[in-house]
């Protein structure tokens, strides 16, 4: 599937955030635990692999596709914190503001975050304009019209039931908007022309609810040891989740409805056979 990408990604990882030996070194620790705590990789994946399709050589996608991972690590630390989300355990180890205290947890975000576009920006043998655009195309679906948008709804909901349109809305940006980053971008720094990069965006977001309806059944029938963190948080919180509104039959068929809807517009993409596979996994995935 996207597995051939890992061992790349995983030693650009390690090399970008190498120790330096400097009085901050606690927080280039914290930085390192989380961002090397495991998960799936998927968003760094997805951006490589949609380069590849596109026409473009998919190392050369590898500094935007680990700065996106930076991203999304940056996140999870910072949803973690007692004034988020209030979680003790990541990836099935304690979370980094346990781990290290709250205020190199805070710190640590935020150092992955900057240091994210400082990488992507030096991507090499990519056209300058490519790259311009694609870093607005990040800052713009990490920011506040994307991730950041989702996480400021999802904590004003956090104790009151939110109407479906509002749980959709948060998925599409707390959980989607980084994964239509991965799609588009790839496509941009292809130089695929506005209507591939378009379609891109609209697959991206199908797997993007899917994935997170998945996400919320298994919260009920999941395993606690293979998803890495605790189950049944979302009923504990009375949270409003796609699955306590219309049911874990109705939310797997939904999943599997979107699933092929991206498969079928991925056929427009050229050896998409690993992305179609990939889409295919979201569907009964257990972690």
């Amino acid at each position: 599937m996207l597995d051939c990408y890992s061992e790349l990604i995983e030693e650009k990882l390690k090399e970008v955030l190498t120790l330096k030996g400097a009085e901050y070194d606690i927080l280039l620790e914290a930085m390192n635990y989380s961002a090397s705590a495991g998960g799936k990789r998927i968003r760094p994946k997805l951006l490589i692999e949609f380069m590849r399709v596109s026409g473009g050589n998919p190392e050369y996608a590898l500094n935007f596709a680990v700065a996106l991972e930076m991203i999304h690590t940056y996140s999870l630390i910072h949803d973690d914190l007692p004034c988020m989300d209030n979680d003790d355990m990541r990836r099935g180890k304690p979370s980094c503001h346990k781990a290290f205290g709250e205020s190199t947890a805070l710190l640590a975000g935020d150092a992955l975050l900057t240091e994210s576009f400082s990488l992507a920006a030096k991507s090499d043998n990519i056209p300058t304009d490519r790259i311009v655009r694609a870093l607005a195309q990040l800052s713009d679906l990490a920011g506040v019209n994307g991730m950041i948008g989702g996480q400021v709804i999802d904590l004003k909901y956090e104790n009151d039931k939110a109407p479906l349109e509002v749980v959709l809305e948060l998925y599409r940006l707390k959980t989607g908007a980084l994964l239509k980053a991965a799609a588009t971008i790839g496509c941009i720094l292809a130089g695929a022309d506005d209507v591939k990069i378009e379609k891109a965006g609209i697959i991206a977001e199908k797997i993007g609810l899917a994935f997170q309806i998945r996400d919320d059944i298994l919260d009920i029938i999941g395993d606690e040891k293979t998803l890495g963190k605790p189950i049944g948080s979302d009923s504990e919180s009375n949270k409003s989740t796609y699955v306590s509104i219309v049911g874990i039959e109705q939310a797997q068929a939904d999943v599997e409805n979107l699933t092929n809807e991206a498969i079928e517009l991925l056929a427009d993409f050229d050896n998409s056979d690993n992305l179609i596979s990939f889409a295919k996994s979201m569907v009964l995935r257990q972690n």
